[in-house]
C-alpha cells in the first residue's frame, strides 16, 4: 500500500512530539516528586528535632531525676499526647526494646512497620508510605544519647493531589499539542509534497525527452536548489545530446576522412611501387643489354654510369621513405637550444654556394639577427632541402632569395625562400607536401627528385613548433616559387 510522504512526515512529527512530551513530562514530574520528598523530609526532620527538644526539656524539669529510660517508660503516654498537641501530628514513642511507651494514635503492627522501627532504634531515619500517609521513624535522643524512637504520621494527600493535577495537565496538554502539531505538520508538509510532485513530474518529462525551460520549484531552500539542479541537469542533458549529434556528425566525417586516408594510403603504396619500379626497370634493361652485348665498351660505360645514378636515386628514395616513416611513427627527442636563425641561414647558403655557382644562379640574402629555440640539425636539414629544391627547379641564370622578417608584436620570425623557377600550378599547391607527389614527374626523374623532400621538411618544421606554407605567386612575386616558414622567437 502506497503511503504519501506528507502523511509519513506528519506521523513522524507526531511521534517525535509524543516522545518529547513524554520525556519532558517525566522529567518535570520527577522533579516535582523529588521536591515534594525534600519538603516532607525537611518538615519531618524539623518536627523530630522539636520532639527531641521537648523530651529533653521535660526530663530536665522533673523534680525527681530518673534514668532516661525509666523516665520515658513512666511519662511516655503524657509526652506522646503533649507532643501531638504541640506539633499537630500523630506521634508514638518507643523505648530501646521496641516497646511502645506512648502514642496519640494506633500505628498498627506489620512486618514493614517493625523493620522501619528497627532502623530508627539503630539511630537511623526511615520511612515508608501507606496510601496518602507517610510513617516516619527517627531516633529519640535523651540527655546522654538515644533512649528510643519516635514515630510520626504525616499526611501527603495534598502533595499527591497536586502531583495528580500536574500529571493530568501534562496529559491534556500533550494531547492538544500532538493533535495541533499533527494538523499543522500535515498542512506544512503538504507544501513540500506539492514541490516534490513537481520535481517528480519534471524528472519524468526529462526522461521522455521533453526538456524543461525553467526550474519547476522556486524556493529558497534545498528543494529550490534541487529544482535548480534538475533544471541545470535538463539543460546539460540537452546540450550533451546536441553535442553527441554533433560528435556523431564529426565521427561520420572522420570515417569519410579515414576512407579517404585509406585511399591515399593505397595511392601512397602505388606511388612507392611506381617510383621504385622506374629505376629498377632501367637497371634491369641495362643488365639485359650488358648480357647481350658484353664486348661493347661504350654500352658498358653508359650502363655503369646510368646504373650508378639509378642506384643512387633508389638508395636516396629508400632513405627518405624510412626517415619519413620514422618521423610519423616515433617521437624523436629534439636537442633544442637557442639558435641564431640569421647565422644558421647564412651557413646553409654557404654550404650550397658551390651548387648555386655550378648552375649559374644568383643568390641574394636579406637576413636579420633572430633567436629561436629549436634543434639545430633539424633546422639545417630544412633549409638545405628547400635550398636544394630552389636550385634544382630554377631556370638558368635565375635568382634565389633568402630573407627573414621579425614580427615583434607576434613574437615570431618569418623566413622566405624564393626561387625564380616555374610557378607551381594552383591545383598542385595543396598536394605539394604529400609524400611522392611531384608536379612534373619527367622533370623530377631528370633532377633525381622523389617527391619526399617537402613532406620531410613539413614534418621537421612542425616538430620544431613552426609552420610552412607555399605562398601564391601573385602575393609575393609575379613568377617563381616562395616557401614561407614561421617560428616562435625567444624573448
Amino acid at each position: 500500500m502506497r503511503v504519501s510522504i506528507k502523511l509519513k512526515f506528519s506521523v513522524f512529527l507526531a511521534a517525535l512530539l509524543i516522545l518529547t512530551v513524554v520525556v519532558l513530562s517525566s522529567l518535570v514530574l520527577r522533579g516535582i516528586e523529588l521536591n515534594q520528598q525534600s519538603q516532607v523530609e525537611g518538615i519531618l526532620a524539623q518536627q523530630t528535632r522539636l520532639v527531641n527538644l521537648n523530651v529533653r526539656q521535660a526530663y530536665y524539669t522533673e523534680a525527681v531525676r530518673l534514668e532516661p529510660e525509666v523516665f520515658l517508660q513512666q511519662n511516655g503516654r503524657r509526652l506522646a499526647k503533649a507532643l501531638a498537641d504541640s506539633t499537630g501530628l500523630p506521634i508514638a514513642l518507643y523505648d530501646m526494646g521496641g516497646k511502645q511507651v506512648g502514642a496519640s494514635f494506633a500505628p498498627g503492627e506489620s512486618e514493614l512497620l517493625q523493620e522501619t522501627l528497627n532502623y530508627a532504634l539503630q539511630n537511623k531515619i526511615a520511612y515508608h508510605e501507606q496510601g496518602d500517609t507517610l510513617l516516619y521513624a527517627a531516633p529519640l535522643d535523651g540527655p546522654e544519647g538515644q533512649i528510643g524512637a519516635v514515630w510520626i504520621q504525616y499526611s501527603v494527600q495534598s502533595y499527591q493531589e497536586f502531583y495528580a493535577r500536574i500529571l493530568q495537565l501534562f496529559i491534556w496538554a500533550g494531547i492538544a499539542v500532538v493533535a495541533l502539531s499533527f494538523i499543522l505538520g500535515y498542512l506544512f508538509f503538504n507544501r513540500f509534497a506539492v514541490a516534490i510532485t513537481r520535481l517528480k513530474k519534471s524528472a519524468a518529462s526529462i526522461q521522455e525527452g521533453n526538456y524543461i525551460a525553467e526550474s519547476p520549484v522556486k524556493r529558497k531552500d534545498e528543494l529550490g536548489e534541487l529544482g535548480q539542479g534538475i533544471y541545470y541537469m535538463s539543460t546539460s542533458i540537452q546540450q550533451n545530446i546536441t553535442a553527441m549529434h554533433a560528435e556523431q556528425q564529426k565521427l561520420e566525417q572522420a570515417i569519410e576522412k579515414l576512407q579517404a586516408l585509406e585511399q591515399q594510403q593505397k595511392q601512397y603504396i602505388g606511388n612507392i611501387s611506381h617510383e621504385f619500379k622506374t629505376p629498377l626497370t632501367s637497371i634491369k634493361a641495362y643488365v639485359e643489354l650488358l648480357n647481350m652485348y658484353k664486348d661493347d665498351p661504350q654500352l658498358l660505360d653508359d650502363a655503369t654510369n646510368n646504373i650508378g645514378k639509378e642506384t643512387e636515386r633508389l638508395y636516396e628514395m629508400v632513405e627518405k621513405v624510412l626517415h619519413l616513416s620514422a618521423l610519423e611513427k616515433y617521437d624523436f627527442e629534439n636537442q633544442a637550444e637557442d639558435v641564431e636563425i640569421g647565422a644558421l641561414l647564412e651557413d646553409a647558403c654557404g654550404r650550397m654556394r658551390g651548387k648555386v655557382e655550378k648552375f649559374a644562379l644568383n643568390m641574394e640574402l636579406h637576413l636579420e639577427p633572430a633567436v629561436i629555440h629549436s634543434d639545430r640539425e633539424s633546422l639545417m636539414h630544412i633549409f638545405i632541402n628547400l635550398l636544394d629544391n630552389a636550385i634544382k627547379y630554377n631556370v638558368p641564370g635565375g635568382i634565389i632569395r633568402v630573407e627573414n622578417e621579425l614580427r615583434m608584436n607576434e613574437r615570431k620570425v618569418v623566413i622566405r625562400i624564393y626561387n625564380s623557377g616555374t610557378p607551381i600550378p594552383e591545383e598542385a599547391q595543396e598536394k605539394i607536401f604529400e609524400p611522392f607527389y611531384t608536379v612534373n614527374k619527367d622533370r623530377a626523374r631528370k633532377t633525381g627528385g622523389t617527391g619526399l623532400g617537402l613532406s620531410l621538411v613539413k614534418q621537421f618544421v612542425e616538430k620544431q613548433g613552426g609552420t610552412i606554407t607555399l605562398l601564391p605567386s601573385d602575393q609575393e612575386h609575379q613568377d617563381g616559387v616562395t616557401f614561407q616558414l614561421i617560428f616562435p622567437l625567444v624573448i
